[in-house]
């Protein structure tokens, strides 16, 4: 063999060498490609239980507020509509609006007790949702700092429900906001968006009672809206105030195929009082 073909195997031999490095190559660099990134869990809202005892709420099955009682009636007619029987007859039977005639009546006040008694229930979970978007009081009232929430889903701001969807240091109870406020709030609540969030609620899951604190009925025409995408309504009424043909006219404007509870508030017995429920039943048939 001539020195030049030896040459030239040598050459071909070092080239096949460094073809069969570059095949492996790309191996290595898999295996120490950087570990995917991981999403950090939102921030659980923490709740100061002593502070909702003092101030008329029920923080824990210990609570000696004798509201507690009157709470549980009220709870127990909800489950019972939204699992029970009647579940078959409403649509969306474990989705429940409180709301009120006219504003301040304590709605608010009612719907935090309702979530707060059905989270302390061992088989169930409650999300409580400040629907009341033109005057979000959720956030003060259980006095933690305004956060995302539901306008900032209906305005397709957040991809996803669970982006709004807080846990908080209460077994079982989770939060959404109202969110930011919105020249559009009223057309909001009204949107196909809003209509999306009731039904995936609903059918995501089935076992969760979820509460809205909803705007007053009158003079706010997207509250009746609401009412077809839920399957039950708690309106309140403070005794000595508001007027019976208010809370007929009221009642006259939701969905006549759900079911409708009136609460008496702010009773005479104490301005932080509940005597139960009245006239519960199905829409108009029970005015």
């Amino acid at each position: 063999m001539s020195t030049i073909e030896k040459a030239l195997a040598k050459q071909k031999r070092v080239a096949q060498k460094a073809a069969e490095v570059n095949v492996t190559e790309p191996i290595n660099i898999t295996k120490e490609a950087p570990a995917p990134v991981v999403n950090i869990d939102k921030e659980i809202i923490n709740l100061n239980g002593k502070r909702l005892n003092e101030r008329g709420f029920i923080y824990s099955p210990d609570s000696t507020h004798h509201i507690q009682e009157e709470f549980r009636h009220i709870k127990r007619k909800l489950l019972n509509n939204a699992f029970g029987l009647a579940a078959k007859t409403l649509h969306n039977s474990n989705l429940i609006m409180v709301t009120s005639s006219n504003p301040n009546e304590g709605k608010t006040y009612i719907a935090i007790n309702l979530a707060l008694s059905i989270a302390l229930e061992q088989d169930k979970t409650v999300l409580l949702v400040d629907a009341d978007v033109l005057r979000p009081s959720l956030h003060r009232e259980l006095e933690f700092e305004s956060k995302k929430g539901l306008l900032e889903y209906l305005l397709a701001e957040v991809p996803s429900i669970s982006d709004i969807i807080y846990s908080t240091n209460i077994d079982n109870l989770k939060l959404i906001p109202a969110g930011k406020p919105h020249h559009l709030t009223n057309e909001l609540l009204a949107s196909e968006r809003m209509e999306k969030l009731a039904v995936e609620l609903a059918s995501r899951y089935p076992d969760r009672i979820v509460i809205f604190d909803c705007p007053p009925i009158l003079g706010v025409t997207e509250t009746p809206v609401l009412s077809d995408l839920v399957g039950q309504a708690v309106v309140v009424v403070e005794e000595s105030k508001t007027k019976t043909d208010d809370v007929k006219r009221a009642v006259s404007q939701l969905n006549e195929d759900m079911a409708v509870g009136l609460v008496m508030n702010k009773t005479i017995r104490s301005k932080k009082d509940v005597y139960g429920y009245y006239g519960y039943g199905y829409g108009k048939k029970h005015q």
